[in-house]
């Protein structure tokens, strides 16, 4: 990376639904044709294009950079939210960044968007990198408020819940206040020792491409083109600029530049691809998944014979077959690994019951199979 001038931190792809329109597959060949040694991919409050893009990126031979765009909730008014950037810098800075997403959508939703809580990033985000969403987040903000005091305190805040991971982001995308924003980031970053770092959201691939992406934006946000009084969050300068014309547009604050370069650097997430995880199935005494299919699936026989043998003498005469049976298939389903997704399809199909949801006769899976017959 030694003669690269800079590298994309920000790049919202098909997978923004909102506001993207880049392909993943063309946004890397862009990247590789500018001899970008790393790009980022950053969609907005989703992690949807990461494997394709891992995959994408690893076969130009670029360093793929993981992260999200994300909503911060704005306690004082939720119309009016922040926004923040989150780069994973390890395998366990991705998985929280997972966490953190998965909580916003669950229990932290207004009005369509998944927001995330101060106090959630405040806990601990290790592996995770932070830059300061430039003017849309909360720091630059108050900036453009003129109240100083209440910037310098979120940026301590940041540096505290992010030590030695915390940037301020700044961008020149030709929106208004951009430049006194700048002038007033520049001073804290100064005044509080924090790093700056230059970004570049790209929204689209190519500067013909604006007119195609206000009206996906108009579409997602209700609103018809010709509307003069719809919002215009985005500018004709939202493409992939190259280096040399980032390197021109930052050239008066170098180290913004360099520190995007020191961003790619620290963030080294790899991804086990081929492999399938099965969720991690909690046992109600913590005891192994083995012994826990086969004291369910026992139970499960005891019930059904009681249906079968109403008569508790012929039950006991039936038993024994029953069991060897059982026995049987127990310890091929341990035997091949399966006992935890045995158990996650009886628990969809035990939810599926008590819900009144109909369950068909068990064709096609060897689980719902088993787990319907000897465990229900």
């Amino acid at each position: 990376m030694s003669q690269v001038s800079f590298i994309h931190l920000r790049c919202h792809s098909e997978y923004s639904v909102v506001d993207g329109m880049v392909r993943v597959d063309d946004v890397v060949k862009r990247a590789a044709a500018d001899r970008m040694p790393a790009l980022a991919l950053t969609d907005l409050s989703n992690l949807f294009g990461a494997i394709k893009f891992y995959k994408s990126a690893r076969g130009k031979g670029i360093k793929p950079l993981i992260g999200c765009d994300v909503w911060l909730e704005n306690e004082n008014n939720r119309d009016q939210p922040y926004r923040l950037l989150l780069l994973c810098q390890s395998h366990a800075g991705y998985l929280k960044l997972c966490e953190l997403l998965t909580q916003a959508y669950l229990h932290n939703q207004h009005r369509g968007r998944a927001e995330l809580k101060r106090a959630w990033l405040e806990e601990g985000c290790d592996g995770l990198i932070l830059l300061s969403g430039a003017m849309l987040g909360d720091i630059g903000q108050a900036l453009l408020a003129g109240n100083e005091a209440q910037a310098r305190a979120l940026a301590e805040g940041w540096r505290q819940a992010f030590p030695n991971r915390f940037y301020i982001e700044l961008q020149r995308t030709g929106h208004d206040q951009q430049e006194a924003y700048i002038g007033r980031a520049l001073a804290l970053a100064a005044e509080l020792g924090l790093p700056p770092v230059a970004t570049h959201p790209i929204q689209f691939l190519d500067a013909d491409d604006f007119k195609a992406h206000e009206a996906r934006v108009c579409i997602a946000e209700g609103y018809v083109l010709a509307d003069k009084r719809r919002p215009r969050s985005f500018t004709e300068q939202q493409f992939f600029k190259t280096q040399a014309e980032m390197a021109e547009l930052f050239a008066d604050i170098p180290e913004a530049l360099a520190n995007t370069i020191e961003i790619a650097k620290r963030c080294n997430v790899t991804v086990t691809l081929g492999k399938n995880y099965l969720p991690q199935f909690p046992t109600p005494n913590g005891e192994g998944l083995d012994e826990f299919l086969k004291s369910e699936a026992l139970a499960g026989l005891e019930r059904r014979l009681e249906v079968l043998y109403p008569d508790a003498a012929v039950r006991d005469e039936k038993r024994p077959v029953y069991l060897d049976r059982l026995e049987f298939e127990t310890k091929t389903i341990i035997q091949m690994g399966f006992p935890g997704y045995f158990l996650i399809v009886a628990d969809f199909i035990g939810w599926a019951k008590n819900n009144g949801v109909p369950v068909g006769p068990g064709r096609g899976s060897g689980a719902e199979n088993g787990v319907r017959h000897d465990m229900s």
